[in-house]
């Protein structure tokens, strides 16, 4: 299950421009009907043994955090900007590729050209430049052009005791949970909206939503885990090892009271490990979800994810394994409400 899941977090697909992560879905689904809209998001119907009260949407989003090329300096180097939000801490020093193969390097000046104020601070992004090793622009240009978008250039691998590590875990675990439910003949008709966007402000959500018009949608995600050395009690948000995320609030929706409680519920019938946030943060795909045309009841099963938006997403095999079995589970669950 992980390798799969290394091999579609290390496709390419910035928010718009997803292409090769929707042609990987596609050529491993087997679906009755598949579109691609506008956008861009891959709206898949799966027919399953039953046909269920409440139409069901789950959803997951396609597209990572990257760079986009906004200037070229006269000198060759690439200034940019960040496509979705990434701490501009992270990515000092690291190493990026564009969808062309170019490979660079994100610097800035020098430590001993710095004044004392700017040592005291992470850079902004205005004083970074991506270097590609050209020598001026012109050859910078025959390269990369403005508009273009890099991503983290990182390996991934596996480590401890079920931990794994790899860049665009968010959301390419949500991702390849629907399509294992869309693959594993599930026992009810649903809806699975891959989606466009959804780090620069859940755009391609508020479209699938409008088109698919559920009465009852399950978003898939990760969510943030501060579960590391000198933080403790509810700055710690949620744990890897303690199970699925079910959310209650965040800063974009709250979450359908009787669906939080049956997923909560269901989850422990089913022995299922399961956890909740202890701080309202963050927000996702169901922001856009809830408000659609009449409202949409809405959930969301995370898996809890260290360092998100950043080279090195962290994640436990186990709670992806939760939160596919309970996502599955509350098909059945929600069908019938």
């Amino acid at each position: 299950m992980m390798d799969r899941l290394l091999e579609i977090c290390a496709l390419d697909g910035t928010s718009g421009d997803e292409g090769a992560v929707r042609d990987y879905i596609k050529s491993s689904i087997h679906a009755d009907k598949v579109i691609t809209d506008n956008l861009g998001n891959l709206l898949v119907f799966k027919k399953g043994r039953k046909t269920p009260k409440n139409r069901i949407m789950f959803a997951a989003h396609m597209d990572e955090v990257g760079f986009m090329v906004t200037d070229i300096t006269s000198d060759g180097f690439l200034r940019f900007g960040a496509v979705g939000g990434i701490d501009p801490r992270v990515v000092l020093g690291r190493a990026v590729r564009f969808m062309n193969g170019t490979r660079g390097v994100i610097g800035t000046k020098a430590v001993h050209q710095q004044s004392a104020d700017e040592r005291k601070k992470a850079p902004d992004f205005d004083a970074l430049l991506i270097d590609i090793g050209a020598e001026n622009a012109e050859e910078a240009g025959k390269r990369v052009s403005r508009g273009d978008c890099a991503v983290f250039d990182s390996d991934s691998f596996r480590f401890g005791s079920g931990f794994v590590k790899s860049k665009a875990i968010d959301d390419r675990a949500g991702c390849l949970i629907m399509m294992d439910m869309i693959n594993g003949g599930p026992e009810y008709d649903a809806w699975y909206a891959f989606t466009v966007q959804e780090e620069v402000g859940t755009r391609g959500a508020k479209a699938a939503a409008f088109t698919i018009e559920p009465d009852i949608a399950v978003v898939l995600e990760t969510t943030t885990a501060c579960d590391i050395a000198e933080t403790s009690g509810a700055k710690r948000v949620c744990e890897l090892g303690r199970g699925c995320v079910v959310s209650y609030m965040d800063r974009a929706t709250i979450y359908d009271r009787e669906l939080y409680q049956l997923a909560r519920s269901t989850a422990d019938k089913l022995g299922i490990a399961n956890q909740t946030k202890t701080l309202i943060a963050g927000g996702n795909d169901s922001g856009a979800i809830h408000v659609s045309r009449g409202g949409v009841r809405t959930c969301a099963l995370s898996v809890p994810c260290r360092y998100l938006h950043s080279p090195a997403c962290v994640i436990n095999e186990a709670d992806y394994t939760a939160t596919a079995k309970l996502a599955e589970a509350l098909l059945s669950a929600f069908a019938e409400l």
